[in-house]
């Protein structure tokens, strides 16, 4: 089944931020996250076991539990198992994401991307998800911003385990979709070139954004488009930098991101655009994008995304971007400008 098909709406709910992402967040607020996130209308969730050792999955099955369960699509990811025993937080070896869930649960996170694992993993979630399926599952981070040098080998202990997995259990109608949820453009491509196994879409975080799109664009959007699958978008305001926050890639951002955001920005003002609204809407305005999954930890977010969402955004704005080359010129945008 296409992705557009299977997600209910083109606005979605990434929970990564109620792992503890960055800082230590009350129950009382994530649940609130969560449930102004469904009274908005929001019918699309997405988790990982690694979003905080468990603890985001953990937040979301209580949260959901006592609403219909056929109201909702729910991905979540494998690759990463979370036991029992308990670790040193501060000791783990999480590539460029050392620092984002220190504040989550210190159970262990153990990386395995074998058929086993991938059983395992999926039936943890549902614990934790307090849920008898998933929807979608993506199997996550075999990219080099974990595993360096060693993604290859990541990729092919998947390959191997992972993908063949779940490509049984798609074709035997336990889950509904798979493919890969990463933060890296050459785990994709790699993936489509092979003639199996067949995945439905992916999950590309941070790499189709106002501020970093081009080699998506380029490498993976017409194929991905071409063949009827989808692309599902996170962190599409790139770790917070494009409304203003620090961070770029969960690092301090560069003097060149800074200015570029600053360029967009006095863009915006003159047409009297939203930062969230040119952002949300420039990833929805490429076809094999059939979803976009911003993170919230606060209520107020959430309203803040639907809005930006619903903005009337003036055709001249997307026009002075192209022509300040501000996006890339084969990106396409909304009203085909």
């Amino acid at each position: 089944m296409a992705l557009k098909d299977l997600l209910p709406g083109k606005l979605g709910f990434g929970t990564a931020p109620l792992g503890n992402m960055f800082r230590d967040i009350p129950e009382a607020e994530a649940r609130a996250t969560v449930d102004a996130a469904w009274n908005d209308g929001i019918r699309y969730f997405d988790n990982a076991p690694f979003y905080g050792a468990g603890l985001a999955e953990i937040r979301m099955g209580e949260a959901l539990a006592d609403r219909p369960r056929d109201d909702y699509v729910i991905s979540t990811k494998v690759g990463r198992l979370i036991l029992d025993e308990l670790e040193d937080v501060s000791a783990r070896d999480l590539g460029e994401k050392g620092e984002v869930f220190k504040h989550g649960r210190p159970n262990r996170i153990v990386n395995d991307y074998s058929a086993d694992a991938t059983l395992r993993s999926i039936e943890d979630s549902l614990k934790r998800l307090k849920t008898d399926h998933v929807e979608i599952v993506w199997v996550h981070d075999v990219a080099q911003d974990f595993y360096g040098d060693e993604w290859l080998s990541a990729f092919e202990s998947a390959r191997k385990g992972a993908f063949r997995t779940l490509d049984r259990l798609r074709d035997e109608g336990v889950i509904r979709a798979w493919g890969l949820g990463v933060n890296r453009v050459e785990p994709i491509e790699l993936l489509l070139a092979l003639d199996e196994p067949r995945p439905d879409g992916f999950l590309l975080a941070g790499r189709y954004t106002l501020l970093d799109h081009e080699r998506a664009l380029q490498r993976v959007m017409p194929d991905v488009a071409a063949r009827g699958l989808g692309i599902v978008v996170g962190g599409p305001y790139s770790s917070g930098a494009l409304v203003g926050g620090p961070n770029f890639e969960y690092v301090p951002a560069t003097p060149a991101i800074l200015d570029k955001v600053a360029r967009i920005k006095a863009i915006a003002d003159r047409h009297g655009v939203s930062m969230k609204a040119a952002g949300l809407q420039f990833a929805l305005a490429n076809p094999a994008v059939a979803a976009v999954i911003p993170g919230a930890s606060r209520p107020s977010r959430i309203a803040e995304d639907r809005s930006a969402l619903d903005e009337v955004v003036p055709l001249d704005f997307w026009h002075e971007l192209r022509q300040a080359a501000l996006v890339h010129p084969s990106a396409p945008l909304p009203g085909n400008v």
